[in-house]
């Protein structure tokens, strides 16, 4: 059969529509500023006490960007850090910033009282969310999130400081761990990375 010269055309003028229209559905990646752990098979689950006794799971932020972070509320410097950078990037990213919720999981669970703890968090934001558990639901939480931490003993019992990871694990809005952010990267980079997400990276 002889395919005439328009019905070629015709077919190159689809062929052509058709490429065009796979390509508008490709995004283009997204150069994240943190390690992009999208698929991790850790960071699945999340099983603690919030500050009012409440049980909460990682379902309980779907929806938002979750942040979260593991530390201790007698931390001196990297745990208020970080707290007050998402306290930032929540400020820079103006009405999307309802749209972002820094979850802080106490390793010192001795120490960090469910009243201390909420006390804590309340002065970086009212709407983060403080976590914490018996110590071994607390170390199951951390092997989980591979998260290490250990006691570092002072000159009196009660003295002791944390050694601990200082990563922060950011959760895109359909709940699926998508990057772990360094210590110490910025709310500016924390920000760009997080906007990213409720844009649907």
């Amino acid at each position: 059969m002889t395919i005439s010269p328009l019905r070629r055309h015709l077919c190159r003028i689809a062929a052509v529509a058709l490429l065009a229209g796979l390509a508008a559905c490709q995004k283009t990646p997204v150069a994240f500023q943190g390690i992009d752990i999208t698929g991790a098979e850790y960071a699945r689950q999340l099983n603690l006490t919030d500050a009012d006794g409440k049980p909460r799971t990682l379902a309980d932020f779907k929806g938002k960007v979750a942040i979260v972070f593991f530390g201790y509320t007698q931390c001196p410097d990297v745990c208020p850090t970080t707290l007050a950078e998402i306290a930032a990037v929540k400020k820079q990213l103006g009405p999307d910033g309802d749209k972002v919720v820094g979850v802080f999981v106490t390793i010192d669970p001795e120490r960090d009282s469910a009243a201390v703890m909420k006390a804590y968090v309340g002065s970086f934001g009212p709407d983060f969310v403080a976590l914490r558990g018996s110590l071994d639901e607390v170390k199951a939480a951390a092997r989980e999130f591979k998260v290490f931490f250990a006691k570092v003993p002072g000159t009196t019992d009660g003295s002791y400081t944390m050694d601990h990871t200082a990563n922060s694990f950011v959760f895109d809005p359909q709940g699926r761990v998508r990057l772990a952010e360094r210590y110490g990267v910025g709310a500016d980079a924390l920000a760009k990375d997080v906007k990213a997400l409720i844009d649907g990276a």
